[in-house]
């Protein structure tokens, strides 16, 4: 369900809103712990925020795709958070989440001011944004609005660097007639169609949960000019799946030729999930280990870089 243009999302009722959270609860089982988790007050919406890992590391900020909630990077906050990383994983308001949405904020001008703000909240350090289809397209807005803030981008099969076409509505019904068949033959469709999340009872619980007791933000991100993305200036990661529908291969490799710092990396799989999950978090923690400032001294973070 989409909420009205002009409308924040919200849930349809009370009623559903508690069902939703029951499953949104359970999901977040499968994160590591220790984790806490806490509010952010914007001038947009209370955003709900996740943490996992030691609290004086880099901040590593995690943003979903559209409709969906920061539950479902439990295995890269596992690997980001184990040794080096604060991983914060961020509820986008608008979507079926923990959040409370007080007004739209899709608008890239206002989509960078709520996540400045949410960043501002977490620390003085420069985040390292992770950010898969619609988080993706966030976190590369956040570089091209508010560099400051950012120490660099992992953009996995990003929204806003092609237009949208046909094969993606068509993959995005298929798969939800996918996951409407019984357990025993999702786990094999699972498999054919590159969405390993549909083999998961909790994450297919609470995505149906928030499909049907939410009315979600309308959500068609802007597509990014040549000459905005050559404008980006920190180091940027384009990750896209070998069978994406949402981005063709080759235009992953076009994207990253002309950012300042950015590299292109193509692994197997689809829009929906990556053949394996466990390489792609080995491949996100490699690069940001290039990409990390070493500290002044001990327990000392460096200082802030100035950005556009």
């Amino acid at each position: 369900m989409q909420a009205k243009p002009g409308e924040p999302g919200a849930f349809v009722s009370e009623a559903a809103r508690e069902k939703f959270l029951a499953a949104y609860d359970q999901a977040f089982t499968l994160w590591p712990r220790p984790r806490d988790e806490f509010d952010i007050e914007t001038e947009f919406a209370t955003t709900h925020v996740h943490r996992y890992g030691p609290r004086d590391g880099e901040p590593v900020v995690l943003l979903s795709g559209a409709g969906f909630n920061a539950s479902n990077w439990y295995a890269a906050a596992a690997v980001l958070g184990a040794e080096h990383y604060q991983v914060f994983g961020v509820d986008t308001p608008g979507d079926p989440n923990r959040s409370v949405a007080r007004a739209p904020i899709t608008p890239p001008d206002t989509m960078a001011s709520w996540l400045g703000q949410v960043l501002a909240a977490i620390g003085d350090r420069p985040a390292h944004l992770v950010g898969v289809s619609y988080g993706g397209w966030i976190a590369l807005n956040q570089a091209l609005r508010d560099a400051g803030r950012v120490a660099s981008v992992t953009a996995i099969d990003s929204a806003g660097l092609q237009e949208i076409t046909w094969r993606f509505w068509v993959w995005l019904t298929v798969n939800g007639l996918a996951a409407l068949t019984p357990q025993f033959l999702r786990k094999r469709l699972a498999v054919a169609m590159g969405s390993p999340f549909m083999a998961v009872p909790e994450m297919m619980a609470v995505m149906w949960a928030g499909n049907r007791s939410y009315r979600m933000e309308p959500k068609f991100p802007a597509i990014f000019t040549d000459d905005e993305l050559a404008s980006i200036t920190v180091p940027v990661l384009l990750v896209s799946g070998s069978r994406s529908t949402l981005i063709r291969p080759e235009r992953t490799r076009e994207c990253a030729s002309l950012l300042s710092h950015g590299e292109a990396v193509i692994v197997g799989g689809s829009h929906g999930g990556f053949d394996d999950e466990d390489a792609l978090n080995e491949l996100i923690k490699a690069f940001l280990a290039t990409v990390s400032a070493p500290r002044t001294r001990a327990g000392s973070p460096p200082e802030r870089p100035t950005g556009a």
